[in-house]
C-alpha cells in the first residue's frame, strides 16, 4: 500500500476480512476524505454506502452463525443462512461486477454504474422477506439443548479484560460494554447519527450471549436499510446527478477539467493528460488521521500518514479479530478440549483478518 496511490490501495481492503468487505472499503475512504476535509453525513452516496455496510454486517453475521452452528452439531441453520447470502452477494454482484472483492466504494463516491429503480425494488423485496429467514434460523437454534448446552456459561468474559485486550465489536457488548461507533455522537460516521437504530448488551458474556447479539444485529440491520430505501423515494436512475461531490473532480490540475469529456477521445493532448493524471492520482494534503467503523466483528480504523504525496506515507490497519484472538487464553481457561471449537466460533475470527 505504501508504495501504490490511494486508489490503487482500495482493492486491498476487500481481502483482509473477506467476510466483511465494504465496511473495510469505508474505513479507507473515510480516512482520505478526512486529509481531504471533504467529509459529508447527508449525501447521496453515504446513504448508499450505510446500506452496504448493513448488508455487509447481514452477510457476516449468517456466516459466522451458521458455520458456528455446523461446527457445534446443528446442520439446518445453515441451508437458510446460506440462501440469504447468496441474495445478498446478488446484490454486490449487480453494483461491482464481484460478489466478494466488490470494490464498490469511492472517496467521497460510488461506483453509481449498477443502481437503479429495480435495483432498490428488489431490495426492499429481499428486507421484507429476509425476516422470515432469519426468524427461522432464531427459532431453530434457541429452541435446541444442544446448542444452548454448548454455548452457555462457555467462553466467558469479564469487562477488564474486555477493555484490557482492546475487545470491541459483540465481543465487547456481550460483557455489557456499550461501545459502538454507529452510537457515539465524537466518532459516528456517515449518517447512522441521524437514523433510529439500536445496540445490544448482554450479561454474562458468554458464547451464547454473542450468538443473541449477532441475531438481533442482523434484525436491526434490516431496519436500517428499510429507513434509508424510505427516505431515497426518488432513487437514483444510474447517475449522481450532480449530487455528490466526485473524488476524480479534485484532479484540477490540466485544462483536461474545464473541457468536455468527449475530448478526451479526439485530441490527443487531452488524452495524454487524462492518462497522466488518472494514473498519478490525486495528491492528498499532509497530514495524520486515523478513521475507524463499526464493522461486523468490531471496531475496524486505519491511520494514514501523507506527506503530501499521491501515495500514502504510512499507513497501519486496525482489525477487531487481532484483539479478539489475544483473549482465547483467557476465555477457554477451565473449560474441555471441545469447547476451543465454540469460543473461536463465538468470536468470529478470520485469519485473513489477524494477518493483515
Amino acid at each position: 500500500m505504501e508504495s501504490r496511490t490511494y486508489l490503487k490501495s482500495l482493492p486491498y481492503f476487500d481481502r483482509l476480512d473477506y467476510v466483511s468487505m465494504m465496511t473495510q472499503e469505508h474505513a479507507f475512504c473515510l480516512a482520505i476524505e478526512q486529509l481531504l476535509q471533504t467529509t459529508s453525513t447527508t449525501s447521496l452516496h453515504v446513504q448508499i454506502r450505510v446500506i452496504f455496510d448493513e448488508l455487509t454486517r447481514i452477510l457476516n453475521h449468517l456466516l459466522a452463525i451458521s458455520t458456528h452452528s455446523l461446527d457445534v452439531g446443528n446442520m439446518s441453520p445453515a441451508f437458510w443462512a446460506f440462501e440469504e447470502r447468496e441474495r445478498i452477494m446478488e446484490f454486490y454482484e449487480r453494483v461491482s461486477g464481484a460478489r466478494m472483492h466488490a470494490a464498490f466504494y469511492r472517496p467521497n463516491d460510488i461506483d453509481w454504474t449498477g443502481l437503479n429503480y429495480q435495483f432498490f425494488l428488489d431490495l426492499t423485496l429481499f428486507c421484507r422477506d429476509s425476516f422470515k429467514s432469519l426468524t427461522e434460523i432464531f427459532a431453530v437454534l434457541v429452541t435446541n439443548r444442544i446448542w444452548k448446552s454448548r454455548l452457555v456459561n462457555i467462553g466467558s468474559l469479564n469487562m477488564v479484560d474486555a477493555i484490557s485486550y482492546g475487545a470491541t465489536g459483540p465481543v465487547a457488548r456481550g460483557v455489557g460494554l456499550r461501545y459502538d461507533l454507529r452510537l457515539s455522537r465524537s466518532t459516528s460516521y456517515s449518517n447512522y447519527w441521524h437514523l433510529s437504530l439500536h445496540s445490544f448488551l448482554g450479561k454474562r458474556g458468554d458464547s451464547y450471549d454473542r450468538f443473541l447479539i449477532r441475531m438481533r444485529e442482523m434484525y436491526e440491520s434490516v431496519s436500517i436499510v428499510f429507513q434509508i430505501l424510505t427516505n431515497l423515494t426518488a432513487a437514483t436512475n444510474g447517475n449522481n446527478g450532480g449530487r455528490h461531490w466526485s473524488f476524480m473532480q479534485m484532479l484540477a490540475t490540466t485544462k483536461l477539467n474545464k473541457l468536455s469529456r468527449k475530448t478526451k477521445y479526439t485530441s490527443m493532448e487531452h488524452l495524454i493528460a487524462h492518462f497522466k493524471d488518472y494514473s498519478e492520482g490525486i495528491r492528498v494534503p499532509r497530514g495524520f488521521t486515523y478513521q475507524a467503523v463499526e464493522a461486523p466483528k468490531g471496531e475496524f480504523g486505519v491511520s494514514i500518514l501523507s506527506d503530501g504525496s499521491s501515495i500514502p506515507f504510512r499507513c497501519k490497519i486496525r482489525t477487531p479479530a487481532f484483539h479478539h484472538i489475544q483473549l482465547m487464553p483467557r476465555m477457554v481457561h477451565g473449560h474441555f478440549f471441545a469447547d476451543l471449537i465454540t469460543v473461536l466460533g463465538s468470536q468470529d475470527i478470520v485469519f485473513g483478518d489477524v494477518d493483515r
